[in-house]
């Protein structure tokens, strides 16, 4: 799919190259905006101007920047995710290992601007609420990254507009959507991961634009330098916040559209090699580059991270014990048989517990039990929990202890009654898909294969020692292949509500991991070196690299718990509730995020009408009917239908999603409907489309200009527009701002729609505030 306005290609005669040269209509708008003054109101002549163009940029970039700056100091508190990942930036600093759902570029930043402005790192971010001017925090520097960021976004939107093929004018209304939005300018101005993230994506759609429109210059200099530039944005975006995966997938549909294009013989002429040869320049720009700039990123983050933190327990024993100054590390010791130890569950974290109380006859269900020795998953400390390590062949040295390794057969005695761990195919209380669980006394070898298991260190190799706290490990029963297995629904009163334990059919489930907390007792001989300082282990980047991946995918589609401002996909573009980010009770002061309701509407309609023109226009044209002229029904679906698909790429996907949600991940979505807006404007106020112009000082040829003239309704229609977002900004300013403090009437008159959820607002009884 083409990004600019224009995509007419003609073959001209005599051309050079293997498929021929092409040109295009209104190619360089910068040589053609002013060239028909009979076309074009004088208004739209001035103003597409280069000068005033810059003039008009300026203007909306210093504005950008004065919204967004504001009283950046205030507040002097940490507000919502600022818990997050103002802590993640301490961490950078501290170097300390830490763990988030998301990719690490923009915290890198943070981490960054926090070193720059003197930040020490050693204040936590616990609460929202917490003051920086108390603990000396230098916030203001480190909110002013986000900030620029967020302020550049402005120019940007202006900047593809233009690139587009759009005028001055339909460039400003939809820049200025953005200019004035409280949703953008109150994550601008605070430490988080949005308004960095919106400004490479959109980054990553001006250069993608910059570079189809050099699509008849193609593997020139220029040429080449757009596509790495476009690769080099959307590394970026996707190494900043785990949905920029979106913008990739947004610049993967083009190009597969581009290309299959490509293949058309008829319309294009392409060989088969030449079209090779632009996939493998695609593929090395936009697949290969990014890829090696989201490792890049992640090699930074390993880098500084060497020291054990708060995010260790996320992962496996192997990647904690790279770390300086892990528990596992220091702590963790060899397993020997005979050995006491404690077993906890890796997900659950209970104790493998055990007890005289036996299972009852009969559940509640009808089922028959085998009536055994309770065995449960218990949470707190107890002498119950206490197994000791039999082995089940002779040991080559009786004096010697011998150590435990991956794959050996072993027994656990469970210490206070002196019988064996054992399972058989009986099923278990809760689950009857699954063995019940249970002990036997070690004297009756009756049932001695019963208590034999298979023990399975996770990602273990051969003969690799069995540790405590740092292996994690499988319990597999031999003669019925299940896996020791926990979870969390509780057994009844009987089992004194502790945790089911049961025999799981699938034996290599992660969820039926276990670690050795503790070594109670042991006749190993002290190994003196073992008490020594020991280095960190070594552990392969990509290695690290992967683990890490899996866990940033699981946790995030693991984020289901509720929340009071969470919200669905579908109320999102409406503007139907936003969020609380902070309150302070005693001056009534309150930070809400709500976007500007008359440039979301604005951008819903204008959607609305999109599809609307193109559906109709489908819809006749199946009855030979052409309402719409070709040049401005290819400027609809190239160029608004790119920002179409970058909307819907951006939206339509977390409508399949199980997790939280919130109002702020339309606002990549949003940005896109800002400019479709633009793009509807153009369509629905303009007088004349394409109109033939002479391209002075390139060509004698007649080509369409590549604006179309709105007439003076352009400029009026938008310097109102423009006029209602300024007013409603400042309307919802004191929500976006934090401050003034507002009375309870106050509050409720700015409760523009019911289901917004503000603080402060007066009651209403009777009808009366």
């Amino acid at each position: 799919m083409s990004s600019d306005s224009t995509i007419r290609q003609r073959r001209v005669p005599g051309g050079s190259g293997q498929a021929g040269a092409y040109d295009q209509d209104g190619e360089d708008h910068v040589n053609t905006v002013y060239q028909n003054p009979r076309a074009r109101s004088q208004w739209e002549q001035l103003l597409d101007t280069p000068r005033a163009s810059m003039a008009v940029v300026g203007v909306l970039t210093t504005l950008a920047f004065a919204l967004r700056f504001y009283k950046i100091n205030h507040p002097d508190q940490v507000v919502f995710d600022e818990v997050h990942f103002g802590k993640f930036a301490a961490y950078y600093i501290l170097r300390e290992y830490y763990f988030d759902v998301h990719p690490p570029l923009t915290k890198l930043l943070f981490g960054l601007a926090g070193w720059f402005v003197g930040f020490d790192g050693n204040f936590t971010f616990d609460n929202i609420g917490d003051s920086y001017t108390e603990n000396h925090v230098p916030y203001v520097g480190m909110r002013a990254m986000p900030a620029i960021f967020g302020s550049l976004t402005v120019p940007a939107v202006y900047a593809i507009m233009k690139e587009s093929g759009y005028s001055t004018i339909v460039a400003a209304f939809s820049a200025s959507i953005i200019l004035f939005d409280n949703a953008h300018i109150a994550q601008s101005r605070l430490m988080l991961l949005d308004a960095p993230f919106i400004f490479f994506m959109s980054m990553t759609i001006y250069s993608y634009i910059r570079w189809r429109k050099l699509r008849y210059h193609e593997f020139s200099v220029e040429w080449w330098s757009w596509l790495f530039g476009t690769g080099f944005w959307m590394a970026c975006t996707w190494g900043s916040k785990v949905n920029g995966v979106l913008t990739v997938v947004t610049i993967g549909i083009a190009v597969l559209i581009d290309l299959w294009d490509m293949l058309d013989w008829k319309k294009n002429g392409y060989t088969m090699e030449h079209f090779w040869k632009h996939f493998g320049a695609r593929a090395a720009g936009l697949i290969a580059w990014p890829v090696v700039l989201y490792l890049i990123f992640f090699w930074f983050h390993f880098t500084v991270l060497i020291y054990s933190g708060a995010g260790d327990s996320f992962m496996s024993p192997a990647f904690q014990e790279t770390l300086i100054g892990n528990e596992l590390l220091m702590n963790s010791q060899d397993l020997h048989y005979y050995d006491i130890i404690t077993i906890k569950h890796k997900d659950t974290k209970v104790f493998l517990h055990s007890h005289p109380e036996t299972y009852p006859l009969r559940y509640d269900d009808g089922r028959i039990s085998s009536q055994g020795q309770q065995v449960t998953g218990y949470a707190h400390d107890d002498t119950n929990n206490h197994w000791q390590i039999i082995p089940t062949k002779s040991l080559p040295d009786w004096h010697q202890a011998r150590i435990v390794r991956h794959e050996d057969v072993i027994q656990l005695l469970h210490v206070n009654t002196q019988t064996l761990l054992m399972t058989h195919d009986v099923a278990s209380s809760l689950m009857a898909t699954n063995q019940e669980f249970t002990t036997w006394p070690r004297e009756d070898q009756t049932r001695y294969n019963d208590t034999l298991f298979h023990l399975e260190v996770v990602d273990g190799v051969i003969a690799e020692a069995w540790k405590s706290k740092s292996s994690h490990f499988r319990l597999v029963h031999v003669p019925t292949r299940v896996s020791m297995w926990t979870y969390s629904s509780q057994l009844p009163e009987w089992a004194f509500k502790q945790q089911e334990v049961n025999g799981n059919k699938n034996p290599t489930d992660k969820s039926a991991a276990w670690v050795v907390s503790d070594i109670l007792e042991t006749d190993a001989p002290v190994d003196l070196e073992n008490q020594q300082p020991k280095e960190p282990k070594k552990l392969g980047f990509f290695r690290k690299f992967a683990e890490l991946q899996v866990l940033m995918l699981q946790h995030n589609a693991g984020l289901t718990a509720s929340h009071p401002y969470a919200s669905g996909p579908i109320n999102w573009p409406f503007l139907i509730s936003g969020i609380s980010f902070w309150t302070e009770n005693d001056s009534q002061k309150q930070i809400y995020l709500i976007g500007n309701l008359i440039g979301w509407w604005a951008s819903v309609v204008a959607l609305s009408i999109y599809f609307g023109i193109v559906g109709a226009d489908l819809l006749a044209r199946r009855r030979d009917v052409y309402p719409v002229p070709d040049e401005v029904r290819n400027r609809l679906w190239n160029s608004a239908g790119f920002f179409v698909l970058v909307w819907a790429v951006h939206y339509l996907p977390f409508f399949l999603m199980g997790r939280q949600l919130f109002i702020h991940h339309y606002l990549p979505s949003h940005l896109a409907s800002a400019m479709v807006a633009g793009a509807v404007l153009n369509f629905v106020i303009s007088e004349t489309i394409n109109f033939p112009v002479s391209i002075a000082g390139r060509s004698t040829k007649m080509r369409p200009s590549q604006y179309a003239d709105l007439g003076i309704r352009g400029p009026v229609i938008t310097g109102l527009f423009i006029f209602a977002l300024f007013l409603m900004f400042m309307f919802l300013a004191p929500l976006t701002y934090g401050t003034p403090g507002l009375d309870g009437d106050t509050v409720n008159a700015k409760r523009l729609l019911s289901s917004w959820t503000l603080h402060f607002a007066a009651k209403v009884t009777d009808g009366q505030s």
